[in-house]
């Protein structure tokens, strides 16, 4: 299907940079382009790029935790954590991976982690919560774990620790730029 859509874009003289990025791995929701938007919204279970100077909102976070990656050109690439799967998008355990697939190796200079940091137990980020079967007993935080959520993104990421702050902020939307 590549191959195809290449040849139109080449018939029709675009270059490569005004074709759309497709992933190799199938994942929903995971938006990214060549050429990123300067502003997304990035619901639950949701991972988006803006380009440098953009602004991602991240709406009614609650129950959330959000994961925004600043890249060295000033772009971001956002993701929105939910404690449960919204139907149709990624689980807690699925979101960093696909964080980490948008960012790919482009240089990071920081990663802010904000929303309801006493409702995660790190491990959500490994095994999500609808990941236990019956009788298994899901892990249930005891006060807000900063360190614990910051070690589980960074080893998602595959980024260094340092890079990683942790901020419980109150209910509501969330606007990064």
């Amino acid at each position: 299907m590549a191959l195809p859509t290449a040849l139109l874009a080449l018939q029709l003289g675009l270059s490569p940079a005004a074709q759309a990025y497709e992933p190799a791995a199938e994942r929903p929701h995971v938006g990214s382009s060549l050429a990123a938007p300067d502003r997304a919204t990035v619901a639950e279970g949701q991972v988006k790029e803006v380009a440098p100077g953009g602004v991602i909102t991240y709406p009614s976070v609650t129950s959330c935790l959000t994961v925004t990656v600043r890249l060295r050109d000033g772009g971001l690439v956002g993701a929105h954590a939910s404690l449960f799967q919204v139907p149709g998008e990624l689980r807690s355990d699925e979101i960093l991976a696909a964080l980490k697939d948008l960012v790919g190796n482009r240089p990071v200079t920081a990663i802010e982690v904000k929303g309801a940091v006493g409702a995660w137990h790190p491990s959500y980020f490994v095994k999500a919560i609808e990941g236990y079967g019956e009788g298994e007993q899901v892990p249930i935080p005891t006060g807000q774990d900063f360190d614990g959520i910051a070690r589980a993104v960074s080893l998602g990421l595959g980024l260094p620790h340092a890079l990683v702050t942790v901020e419980d902020v109150p209910d509501g939307d969330q606007i990064v730029d």
